[in-house]
């Protein structure tokens, strides 16, 4: 795609290449768990090379989400950090799911609904790993109580279930609002876009 040069980069290469490597990761941790959670989504486990190699590869996967994911998390955080005006918007966002979205408190570079998905996910993913730790049976359970390892597994189970919900959630609404996806395609967005969903980012990249 032939960049318009008057976009707005919203995302570096890097940016969008480790979004990807946890975007990734994450399908195959989800089609993996599933398989194994569910004799219903055991055909899953074909994807991987049948049952033994599913049950290898999937916490080594949750490995390198984990790390994938860590490494965005510190990039972002501080522009997640939630703000009185976040907390308006949240307040209003009925109005927004209406498609009024155009009397919305102005935003930075990502708004209340965005920041809270952000923190919800490393939430999910810090109980994710410290569960998946526990219950890695091949390196890490032996070392804990039988009682905490059967805990860490539902707790695993719960939690993953939570975050795949969050992932639809965060899908859709990148479908939803026309003109996102390219964000994380092609690193840019056009200036009308921001100007109507993130003003506030908007006259910081513009200075208008």
């Amino acid at each position: 795609m032939k960049r318009d040069p008057n976009d707005l980069q919203r995302y570096t290469a890097s940016e969008r290449a480790n979004h990807w490597v946890v975007g990734i990761s994450f399908i195959l941790i989800a089609l993996s768990g599933l398989a194994l959670f569910h004799p219903a989504f055991w055909p899953l486990s074909m994807l991987f090379g049948g049952g033994v190699w599913t049950r290898i590869l999937h916490p080594f996967l949750g490995v390198l989400m984990a790390v994938s994911f860590a490494a965005m998390a510190v990039r972002f955080w501080k522009l997640n950090v939630m703000t009185p005006t976040d907390w308006e918007w949240l307040k209003r966002a009925k109005e927004m799911v209406n498609g009024d979205d155009h009397n919305m408190p102005i935003m930075g570079k990502y708004n209340g609904g965005q920041k809270i998905l952000f923190w919800a996910l490393v939430v999910c993913m810090a109980l994710l790993f410290v569960s998946g730790i526990l219950i890695w049976r091949a390196y890490f359970s032996g070392f804990f109580p039988v009682g905490v390892v059967r805990l860490g597994a539902v707790v695993h189970a719960a939690v993953a279930a939570v975050m795949i919900a969050l992932i639809f959630v965060h899908v859709y609404a990148a479908i939803w609002v026309k003109g996102t996806i390219r964000a994380m395609w092609y690193g840019t967005v056009t200036r009308p876009w921001a100007k109507q969903h993130h003003r506030a980012w908007y006259k910081e990249m513009t200075g208008k």
